[in-house]
């Protein structure tokens, strides 16, 4: 009997370990980190939630985990370092107290940003489990909340070799195959065994102490995920290239399986045990609450749906029906086992759609429901947010046209739809009432993309809708091309004036026309007519020597060194002062 079967003695007063960390998946797919550094990470930044911080020394967290304090040690070197990529995960801060002897370092780990990929790992099962298996379940944890179906070979791929001559090499699929029995042993996963599609195995992990899934609690989500037994065959692992069978039996199953029973008249079978229903050996044990058998046997058959005490039995087919087998062979039943019981909270949740779930003759699509409807509540959503989408999404459609209740329950009824927003229910916010603004940009885009789409395969232009022109493109877009990089303003041409050449008087500076006497002596009419008169009067002293350079006059105490005007002895700032001291 295996370790779900028959689960060992709990302490009741024990406290329930609930806590829970997200741990970047580069630390469990890259061969640059031992088994170990994934150990210590999540039991560091569990540690390191707390007010005052991870505070504690490796040897203290070495007996949290079970391991010996070199151990830990090496996986602390390891996550200091610059991985691959140059990324650091853990930092360690060394401190001394003011008399100068050292205490523990203070550790912290790195913030990871929203866009890389990541797992929710528990704190116990690191306490729990050994590195390895926790790299195992941490594999398992992922692609289950990836909705991936994994496989003996790629859980292999993912566990690597540290040391020795296979050093970075996965190790064997026997290996991880005993690799995930120990982990089941620890109760941390669930394996149901041929349940998947093509005969493969199917992985649960539990995000919850196997102590804290025996009563109450999370008794509704334990209860239907329990259903896996398991016999002296199933227990053990597959061997290297005997496909997904046990190696007690004949290998791998069928590569294709009928989603029917060989019966042909047979039209209320669902799915055959390989690639749906896990099959129960007898003597395996309740199914679920073990405590309630007597109210199970009590039920003829079918699904015993019990809240408040009350079981309704479903509709199945009788026990004296066989499916015969397709050579003709000994006929055997379609199933003898222990009837499904779902737990009150479950049931009172389904209470819009018990009218269908009456009508799911298969316990493993039963079973799915009730493990849908505890993962959401587990997660936390409100019963009462889960019956008002049942509620609305049942009234929008047919009794008659739901033809599989089963199917229309779990991929129509049950599914959360919205954005990544938890709070958005199909659009809306639960909380507030308000309309998602994420929903609303995203139903935007998609009616912006299909208007797009039929523009273009209408020939018409994709952002305006107006036909192009014969370059390709159309006015408006033309437009805005126009008003997004408008041209530069032309830069201004000076103009030349027609007619004779024109200049600035040398003694003035006005403007001329550089005509006659003008050629000669540079000056302008006032200007020439004023040094005639002042030329009559002047002293010849005052007449510029021949060779003169400098001005004669003087800035104060200091004489002026600018260069005279022609027929002056001065500047012609001096020479203003001259002019302006003969007016006064």
């Amino acid at each position: 009997m295996s370790a779900v079967a028959a689960p060992a003695a709990v302490d009741a007063t024990a406290p329930v370990r609930r806590q829970r960390v997200r741990v970047p998946m580069r630390l469990v797919s890259s061969a640059a980190y031992a088994d170990v550094a994934l150990s210590v990470y999540v039991k560091v930044k569990a540690l390191g939630l707390r007010p005052e911080g991870c505070q504690a020394k490796s040897s203290t967290i070495a007996s949290y985990l079970g391991l010996s304090p070199a151990s830990v040690e090496r996986g602390m070197t390891q996550l200091r370092r610059p991985g691959p990529d140059g990324v650091v995960e853990l930092v360690s801060d060394r401190r001394t107290l003011p008399g100068g002897t050292g205490t523990s370092a203070l550790r912290t780990v790195r913030a990871m940003t929203r866009s890389e990929a990541f797992v929710w790992l528990p704190v116990a099962a690191a306490e729990d489990l050994t590195p390895r298996q926790l790299r195992a379940f941490a594999l398992i944890a992922y692609a289950q909340a990836r909705g991936i179906a994994l496989t003996e070979a790629e859980l292999a791929a993912g566990l690597l070799h540290h040391s020795g001559k296979k050093a970075g090499q996965p190790i064997s699929v026997t290996a991880a195959s005993a690799v995930v029995d120990a982990v089941e042993a620890a109760r941390w996963v669930t394996v149901q065994r041929r349940a998947g599609a093509q005969g493969r195995h199917r992985y649960i992990a539990h995000d919850i102490a196997p102590e804290a899934r025996t009563d109450g609690g999370c008794a509704a989500v334990a209860a239907a995920e329990s259903a896996v037994t398991s016999g002296s065959e199933e227990s053990a692992s597959s061997q290297v290239g005997e496909g997904s069978g046990s190696p007690v039996g004949e290998g791998s199953l069928a590569n294709e399986e009928s989603p029917r029973t060989d019966s042909p008249d047979d039209e209320r079978a669902f799915f055959s045990s390989a690639v749906g229903e896990v099959p129960v050996v007898e003597g395996a044990g309740a199914v679920e609450n073990p405590a309630d058998a007597a109210a199970r046997t009590q039920a003829g058959g079918g699904l015993a749906l019990r809240a408040g005490g009350n079981s309704q039995p479903s509709p199945s087919k009788p026990e004296t029906e066989k499916r015969s087998s397709r050579g003709g062979g000994s006929a055997r039943s379609s199933y003898d086992g222990p009837q499904l019981a779902m737990s009150p909270q479950i049931y009172a949740v389904l209470e819009p759609v018990h009218l269908l779930l009456e009508r799911v003759t298969s316990d493993f699509v039963a079973r799915q429901i009730a493990r849908e409807v505890g993962r959401q509540l587990r997660e936390g959503t409100d019963a009462e947010r889960l019956q008002h989408r049942l509620t609305a999404r049942f009234a929008k459609v047919m009794l008659s046209e739901i033809r599989d209740p089963g199917r229309w329950l779990l991929g129509v009824a049950l599914p959360r739809w919205g954005c990544g927003y938890q709070d958005c229910e199909a659009g809306v916010l639960w909380s507030t009432g308000k309309d998602c603004e994420v929903c609303a940009e995203i139903v935007q885009d998609k009616a912006a993309a299909r208007r797009r789409a039929q523009r273009i395969e209408q020939g018409l232009c994709p952002e305006h809708g107006t036909r192009p022109g014969p370059g390709g493109r159309c006015v408006d877009c033309v437009l805005d091309d126009a008003a997004r990089n408008p041209a530069p303003a032309p830069v201004p041409v000076q103009c030349e004036v027609e007619g004779p050449p024109r200049g600035s008087c040398g003694d003035c500076g006005a403007r001329i026309v550089v005509i006659g006497r003008a050629l000669e002596d540079g000056l302008c009419k006032l200007c020439r007519e004023e040094a005639a008169v002042l030329g009559a009067a002047v002293v010849p002293a005052q007449t510029a020597p021949a060779g003169q350079e400098t001005c004669s006059g003087r800035d104060g105490d200091v004489p002026c060194g600018r260069k005279p005007l022609p027929s002056r002895s001065v500047c012609g700032i001096h020479r203003v002062q001259e002019l302006a001291g003969e007016v006064a």
